[in-house]
């Protein structure tokens, strides 16, 4: 799960990344309406966490732009700004949900995974491909009716790839994905999960179902075998 969060306040831009991190988010930043724009233009996210006052431009113009122009990213505005018209503003110029500084850190985060869950469609939920079942709402995998338990990035990236089944997902694909701006390392990490997804999900099932693609890349089997 990808998140842009524009604040210009650098040590709480700190303390959030670790703390979205440790939460399994992959994190962008930016210290600036404009930088924000930008980088929402560039890449695709799963939610924006979006200051008020912040330099260049504010957050209700950000956001304002953003909807303007066709960006329906859920954005979660978290501002020091608490007045009921403050809030209504952030509202009106598109913003999902609002949250007033100083506020918990664990409200922030199921805050942002109920937006993500209400912005993805239903019927990806949960997905099966033959006996693999991938709740992604829950975040739980099962085969054969058995539960397996998955890091973070492990489920991260089986999520990415049944969203395109029997489709190649390249190594650099899945790495702008599940890992953000801040990763400083090469795609060969990818390998190394994909190989713990398969000892997990594949090899004690005697199954198949992530295939390497020539080419450096990953596809799952929509029948799962």
């Amino acid at each position: 799960m990808r998140v842009l969060l524009m604040d210009d306040d650098a040590r709480l831009v700190e303390l959030l990344q670790q703390g979205l991190r440790a939460e399994g988010f992959a994190v962008d930043t930016a210290s600036d309406g404009l930088e924000g724009l930008t980088k929402a233009a560039a890449d695709t996210y799963d939610v924006i966490i979006l200051d008020i006052m912040m330099p260049r431009l504010n957050g209700y113009k950000v956001c304002s732009h953003l909807r303007t122009t066709g960006n329906n990213t859920p954005i979660l505005m978290l501002t020091a700004k608490d007045g009921e018209y403050d809030e209504a503003e952030g509202l009106e110029t598109g913003a999902d949900d609002y949250l007033t500084k100083p506020f918990s850190f664990v409200i922030l985060s199921a805050r942002l995974r109920a937006l993500i869950r209400r912005t993805r469609p239903e019927r990806q939920a949960v997905q099966h491909f033959g006996d693999l079942e991938i709740d992604t709402g829950a975040r739980r995998c099962r085969r054969a009716g058995t539960d397996i338990a998955l890091t973070v990035r492990e489920f991260d990236i089986l999520a990415l790839l049944a969203a395109a089944p029997d489709v190649a997902v390249s190594k650099t694909a899945i790495l702008e994905r599940v890992w953000d701006s801040a990763y400083e390392g090469g795609p060969n990490i990818v390998e190394v999960y994909v190989s713990a997804l398969r000892r997990k999900i594949d090899r004690p099932f005697g199954r198949a179902s992530i295939e390497t693609v020539p080419g450096r890349a990953y596809r799952l089997r929509s029948d799962g075998a």
